[in-house]
C-alpha cells in the first residue's frame, strides 16, 4: 500500500524560524557590515561571555566550528601522537576524527540503548585494556547528558581528561548541572540544524580552568597570545562576528525553542503509545534532567522501508547513524569488527529521526504517528 500524500513536514524547517527573527537578524548583520569588523570582536567576546554563563562555566572560547572545538579541546589538554582516546561509535564522524587529527587513537566503548550514549559498566573493562587512554569524550547524544559522575569518577582515579561532546546538547542538564560544566572542557557545535544553529559553521569551548581558558584561546589564533609571537602551535579556527551577531539574536530564543521541542518529545511519546505502535520512543533517563532534542529518534522494525513510506508522504526524517565509527572503512587499522560494539550496529538499522522542530503543530505530530500506523498495518 503507498503512503498517502498530505502536508508536507520538513525534518527541520529552519526558513519557518528565521522568518519570526528575519529583520532582527538583518538588522544585526547590517551592523556588522558596516563596521566593517568581522573578525573576533565584541560579537565573538559578548556570545563567549553569553554561551559560558549559559552553561555554567567560567570561559567560552569561539571558533570556526564543532569539530574544530573538539580538535582544540585535545590539543588544550595536551594529547600527544600514540595517546589514546575512549569514545563511542556511534555519533558523528567528527568525534573521532579529531581524535585521529591530534595523532592520537580512538578507543571505543559500547552505548545504552535507551539513551544512545556511553555505557559506563563497561567503561572500566575497556580501560583496563587500553592503559595508555589518556582522554575520554563523552557525547551528549541527540540533546541528552551522557551518565558523568561514573566516568569522571573513574577518570580523576586514573588522571584522565574529560571532554564534553555537547555539540547537540546546549542547555542540557545532568542532575541539574549544565552540559559544558561538568568535565574539564566542552565543544560546543553551531552549525545550522543545532539547536543554537548559525547561518553558516560555527564552535565554541567552554571550560572552568583560567589557564586551559588561556592556552584555548592562544590555539585557535595559530597559538599566538600576542600578534606575532607565538606560545604554542595551533590553528587559524576564528569564529566570524557576522555569525556571532547572528547566534547572539537566536540566543534570545533559544529556551523557548526548547521548551517547544521538549513539548513536542511528550506530544510524540503519548500519540505512539496510544497507537499501540511497534516503535520504540526516545524517554530521558533520570539523570537526564533537562533533555532539549536535538533529535527525537525512534527505534522501529523494518526501519529502512519506514523511512521510504514517511518519504512518499511527504514526511521529513533521518538516519542518525547509519554505519558505526569502528566499522568505517577509514578506521579498518584499528582492528575492530562487526559485532564488537551490538548496540551500536543493532541502532544504526533501527533508529530514525522525526520531526521535531519547536515550528511542528500538535496536528503535524499527529499526522505523522497516524503515518507510521498505516505503515504497519499494510504490512
Amino acid at each position: 500500500m503507498d503512503a498517502v500524500k498530505q502536508k508536507p513536514i520538513p525534518l527541520l524547517d529552519l526558513r519557518a524560524q528565521h522568518a519570526h527573527i528575519r529583520d532582527e537578524v538583518l538588522a544585526e548583520v547590517i551592523r556588522v557590515i558596516d563596521s566593517q569588523k568581522f573578525i573576533m570582536g565584541e560579537d565573538v567576546k559578548k556570545l563567549e561571555q553569553e554561551i559560558a554563563a549559559y552553561s555554567s562555566a567560567q570561559f567560552g572560547v569561539g571558533c570556526a566550528s564543532g569539530s574544530d572545538a573538539l580538535y582544540l579541546a585535545l590539543l588544550g589538554i595536551g594529547i600527544q601522537p600514540g595517546d589514546e582516546v575512549l569514545t563511542t561509535p556511534y555519533t558523528f564522524f567528527a568525534t573521532a576524527g579529531a581524535i585521529h587529527r591530534a595523532g592520537a587513537v580512538p578507543v571505543f566503548v559500547d552505548i545504552e540503548a535507551a539513551t544512545f550514549n556511553m555505557d559506563m559498566d563497561q567503561v572500566a573493562g575497556v580501560l583496563a585494556r587500553h592503559p595508555k587512554v589518556k582522554a575520554a569524550i563523552p557525547i551528549h547524544l541527540f540533546g541528552g547528558c551522557a551518565d558523568m559522575d561514573p566516568l569522571c569518577a573513574i577518570a580523576r582515579e586514573r588522571g584522565i581528561a574529560v571532554i564534553e561532546d555537547a555539540a547537540q546538547s546546549i542547555g542540557s542538564e545532568y542532575k541539574g548541572r549544565r552540559a559544558g560544566s561538568i568535565g574539564d572542557v566542552a565543544c560546543f557545535s553551531f552549525f545550522p540544524s543545532k539547536n543554537l544553529g548559525g547561518y553558516g559553521d560555527g564552535g565554541m569551548l567552554t571550560t572552568n580552568d583560567p589557564a586551559l581558558y588561556e592556552r584555548l584561546a592562544a590555539l585557535r589564533v595559530h597559538g599566538s597570545k600576542r600578534k606575532y609571537y607565538h606560545d604554542w602551535v595551533g590553528i587559524n579556527s576564528r569564529l566570524d562576528a557576522l555569525q556571532a551577531a547572528v547566534l547572539r539574536v537566536k540566543f534570545r530564543y533559544l529556551d523557548s525553542w526548547s521548551q517547544g521541542r521538549q513539548e513536542n518529545a511528550g506530544r510524540y511519546r503519548a500519540q505512539l503509545a496510544s497507537l499501540n505502535l511497534p516503535v520504540t520512543a526516545p524517554v530521558p533517563a533520570d539523570y537526564q534532567t533537562r533533555h532539549i532534542y536535538n533529535q527525537f529518534c525512534i527505534t522501529a522494525p523494518r526501519r529502512d522501508q519506514l523511512q521510504s513510506y514517511l518519504k512518499e508522504a511527504g514526511i521529513g526524517t533521518e538516519v542518525y547513524y547509519p554505519l558505526p565509527l569502528h566499522l568505517q572503512v577509514c578506521f579498518a587499522d584499528l582492528g575492530y569488527k562487526a559485532g564488537d560494539f551490538p548496540v551500536s550496529e543493532r541502532l544504526a538499522q533501527e533508529s530514525l529521526a522525526l520531526p521535531i522542530h519547536s515550528e511542528l503543530s500538535t496536528a503535524d505530530i499527529e499526522q505523522v504517528c497516524r503515518t507510521i500506523q498505516a505503515f504497519y498495518a499494510s504490512r
